[in-house]
């Protein structure tokens, strides 16, 4: 689904059914170099369930023009931005890493329109490394490398998405590596964990949301440590759930976090 926000092109999954804003809807927000793609198991489903389904790409990854915003409170503008050209008055906000930080923000100002929150492989404060940071900006495919390496619990993920089988790593990979030479105006990769590392709006966030809340952890989360989500936990009042996954809980353990939303949004 193509729309116009903010007189640019902006692109939004809908889960292979035509998007009807008189539906329940759900706004999928995906993290750092991904785009909606992450989400086309878990979109698909809810769009044939009854939902209306707006799986984001944020603008400067996949299909939605740039440049990207240059911090988690201007993306969570645009989101909010993008709910007014579908013409979607109340949402759920469903956010994956840097996207969950987003989904925050977002719920945050503008409490009204957000009926559910869900974090998945969430932390607040979602600091990166100075070594990562580094790497991202001098040498970003070794970055990349390494962020890949960390996201994932395992080699061999059964079931997997999007089948058993499936190379996990080398997906995820090829998807980061799009979306860097998809910017040809800035270091994609630097952009975004950058915007991660720089909010520091988080617990004000937490005190203004005022719908229910879910985190979806992984144990084994190398990325974004679930001890890291504690103070907000408490301060969001939050549902946590713990799965037995990496940082790519969607990839990794698919029908889990599946179960976890179906719970969460309902």
């Amino acid at each position: 689904m193509e729309l116009t926000v903010n007189r640019r092109q902006a692109y939004a999954y809908t889960g292979g059914k035509p998007f009807d804003p008189t539906l329940p809807c759900i706004v999928f927000i995906h993290g750092a170099l991904h785009d909606h793609s992450v989400w086309t198991l878990l979109a698909r489903w809810f769009a044939h369930h009854g939902r209306a389904v707006l799986a984001l790409d944020l603008p400067g990854h996949g299909r939605s023009q740039g440049p990207p915003p240059a911090s988690v409170e201007a993306l969570a503008e645009w989101t909010l931005a993008l709910l007014d050209a579908a013409d979607a008055q109340q949402a759920a906000l469903v956010g994956h890493s840097m996207g969950s930080l987003v989904a925050l923000e977002a719920a945050a100002r503008a409490p009204q329109r957000i009926a559910r929150l869900v974090m998945v492989g969430a932390a607040y404060p979602m600091k990166v490394s100075d070594t990562l940071l580094t790497t991202a900006r001098e040498a970003p495919l070794k970055g990349i490398d390494m962020v890949n390496a960390f996201s994932h619990s395992t080699f061999a993920a059964k079931p997997s998405f999007p089948g058993p089988g499936g190379w996990l790593h080398g997906a995820n990979r090829a998807l980061m590596r799009r979306m860097q030479a998809g910017q040809r105006e800035l270091n994609l990769f630097h952009h975004d964990f950058s915007a991660c590392d720089g909010y520091a709006g988080g617990m004000r966030a937490a005190a203004q949301v005022q719908c229910p809340v879910t985190l979806i952890l992984g144990e084994r989360d190398q990325m974004n440590a679930p001890k890291g989500t504690q103070g907000l936990a408490a301060a969001l009042r939050a549902r946590v759930v713990s799965l037995p996954a990496g940082h790519a809980l969607m990839q990794e353990a698919p029908d889990a976090v599946l179960n976890a939303l179906c719970a969460a949004l309902t």
